[in-house]
């Protein structure tokens, strides 16, 4: 069966797309952290991050980087973080977060609730940077 973020990359599933390329897709996390909070995910589904080939490995990570660029411009911060955890769905992807202190990357805490409105005006500022 495919997996949530297969489906969102087939178009499937409705997303708050940031960007694509052949290997990679980026969009908004639907439970941000914080306000620019994206995720980063091969078009390939494989499980675990550390399953990836080389290739595709080297590819992500280059993606997420522009990325993490477009996050910082479009919404200023100390950092761009960075997390990998997978447990919440079996496709590997790459948390990037806007933060301004470590508190900002607690995955424990209340996540934002954002309008439609909100986030669509998210994804088109940091579309705008890449």
């Amino acid at each position: 069966m495919s997996s949530i973020f297969t489906k969102i990359i087939k178009g499937e599933i409705p997303c708050y797309k940031i960007a694509e390329n052949e290997d990679c897709f980026a969009f908004l996390d639907i439970n941000p952290l914080t306000k620019g909070h994206v995720l980063v995910v091969p078009k390939k589904e494989i499980d675990y991050l550390f399953d990836v080939d080389d290739d595709l490995y080297q590819k992500l990570f280059l993606f997420a980087k522009k990325i993490a660029v477009a996050i910082k411009k479009a919404y200023p911060c100390k950092k761009v973080a960075v997390a990998v955890i997978g447990l919440d769905v079996d496709h590997a992807h790459i948390h990037l977060v806007p933060i301004n202190e470590s508190a900002d990357m607690d995955f424990t805490r209340k996540k934002l609730k954002l309008t439609q409105q909100e986030f669509e005006t998210i994804a088109a500022n940091i579309a705008a940077f890449i």
